[in-house]
């Protein structure tokens, strides 16, 4: 089977979506660049199945330069995650994103209510990529308008929240991808209680300028 290490890597991580509880049951989903039958594309989760009972055979490759309307997919009996197409803008408006992690966790979608980006409230916003974190502005799930939203607030990041839905994240492997989910998660959840107590400082753009020049030279994982 082509790509085999890939599709279980897939796997492992939609599964671990579920097993850190980043995002419960279905919801969520992983994908992965890859190249099959010297296509350029990406392996993404599929539709409807359990990420439990997941196989190989279920993950399902989608090509970055075809159009899918009507999800005429080849290679695959499955349909992929109804968020495939936001997938797919990622990886051909960001060259270095090698991997996605989509999450419904809690406290980023409890923030994505209320349609508002998350301040340099600490210094840990800025491994999003820059000094807040942005919320895309809503669209139905599926949809082009939602994708073209994400877009936009991933402009110079490798995150973002989605209102009324959850978050997204990016990286160079399947690993960093969900870490940095797991970063914005607890920054939300860190936001949340900051809030409780009131309006809290926000830091400077130089000091935020200067906590991104050191996240940088960050090890990369």
């Amino acid at each position: 089977m082509e790509n085999l290490k890939e599709k279980e890597e897939v796997i492992k991580f939609a599964q671990k979506l579920n097993t850190t509880n980043l995002s419960p049951l279905r919801s969520g989903n992983v994908s992965l660049r890859v190249t099959q039958n010297n296509v350029e594309g990406f392996l993404l989760t599929p539709s409807g199945i359990k990420y439990e009972s997941l196989k190989p055979e279920d993950i399902v490759f989608l090509a970055l330069k075809e159009k899918y309307d009507n999800l005429k997919l080849f290679n695959s009996s499955l349909n992929p995650s109804s968020e495939w197409r936001f997938h797919q803008d990622i990886y051909i408006e960001k060259p270095k994103a090698k991997a996605i992690v989509h999450a419904h966790s809690t406290h980023a979608t409890a923030v994505s209510t209320h349609g508002k980006s998350i301040p340099a409230f600490h210094y840990m916003v800025a491994l999003a990529g820059g000094d807040d974190i942005k919320c895309a502005e809503y669209g139905t799930f599926g949809t082009t308008e939602l994708s073209k939203n994400i877009i936009k607030a991933l402009d110079k990041r490798k995150a973002c929240l989605m209102s009324n839905h959850g978050q997204v994240a990016f990286g160079s492997t399947l690993k960093q991808a969900f870490e940095l989910a797991e970063e914005v998660e607890n920054i939300c959840h860190q936001y949340i209680i900051a809030l409780k107590i009131g309006k809290p400082k926000i830091l400077s753009s130089t000091e935020m300028n200067k906590i991104l020049d050191k996240v940088k030279h960050y090890k990369k994982g």
